[in-house]
């Protein structure tokens, strides 16, 4: 796959998909966390947008013309996931044979500092927010979660860096600190809580399972289980792909 930093143009990756996902079902409707975790792997594995939506466009059209698409209108992305990842190749097939685009032009940070500066303070309050509310209760889990934000507040002072903004190197940080978030809360959330998770998981997937490879279901079920987790400890995720 191509590096999933190209194109910061498409920088809000998760909703351009999803407004597309509803546009072609015609219903503005919640995406579910199992929708939410598919698209995290697609992010994740580095499936360039465009792939995504000619995927999307191939799985309705096989959809339709299946006898369950009678009348009935598609559910989730995980009908989609086979259609994207087919998409993805043929584009990078495609890419392979063409020219390479001149790297000399000019290019724009897609979004200001002073954005930046507002996404990632607010991302550090909030998680200093549960870290104090936690703090009795869960002490381990208070200090790793000033740790991060720590971490997060130390980033700031990146954006005051002279010259380009390397995104980047940010991200890479970002990510860092996500992985350290996702690892904290796994050591710390309750046995209840993790079988309270699984099971909804599996009532999710349920239905995709034979359609889905398994290492597909091994990347959407990683993916879930963060999702969910971050909502319980009601905590942000941090990277990039996250702003809007």
């Amino acid at each position: 796959m191509t590096n999933h930093m190209d194109g910061w143009n498409h920088f809000n990756y998760f909703t351009e998909i999803e407004s597309y996902f509803w546009k072609k079902r015609g219903a503005h409707l919640l995406v579910s966390p199992l929708d939410w975790a598919i698209m995290e792997t697609w992010q994740k594995a580095g499936v360039p947008l465009e792939a995504v939506m000619k995927g999307i466009d191939h799985a309705f059209e096989s959809y339709r013309r299946s006898r369950r698409g009678a009348g009935k209108p598609l559910k989730s992305l995980a009908y989609c996931t086979d259609a994207v990842l087919e998409a993805a190749e043929e584009q990078l097939e495609a890419a392979a044979g063409s020219a390479p685009k001149n790297g000399n032009a000019a290019a724009k940070e897609p979004f200001s500092r002073d954005e930046l500066r507002i996404y990632m303070t607010k991302n550090a309050a909030q998680i200093g927010s549960r870290a104090k509310d936690t703090g009795s209760a869960m002490p381990g889990l208070a200090k790793r979660l000033d740790e991060v934000r720590e971490s997060l507040n130390g980033m700031v002072t990146l954006l005051d860096s002279p010259g380009a903004l390397d995104l980047e190197d940010l991200e890479r940080r970002l990510t860092v600190l996500d992985d350290k978030l996702q690892a904290t809360l796994t050591s710390h959330a309750s046995e209840e809580m993790m079988l309270e998770i699984r099971r909804e998981m599996d009532w999710q997937l349920a239905a995709y399972r034979r359609k889905m490879k398994a290492e597909q279901i091994a990347l959407v079920e990683k993916q879930y289980l963060q999702k969910r987790l971050l909502l319980k400890f009601g905590l942000p995720r941090l990277s990039l792909y996250y702003f809007s």
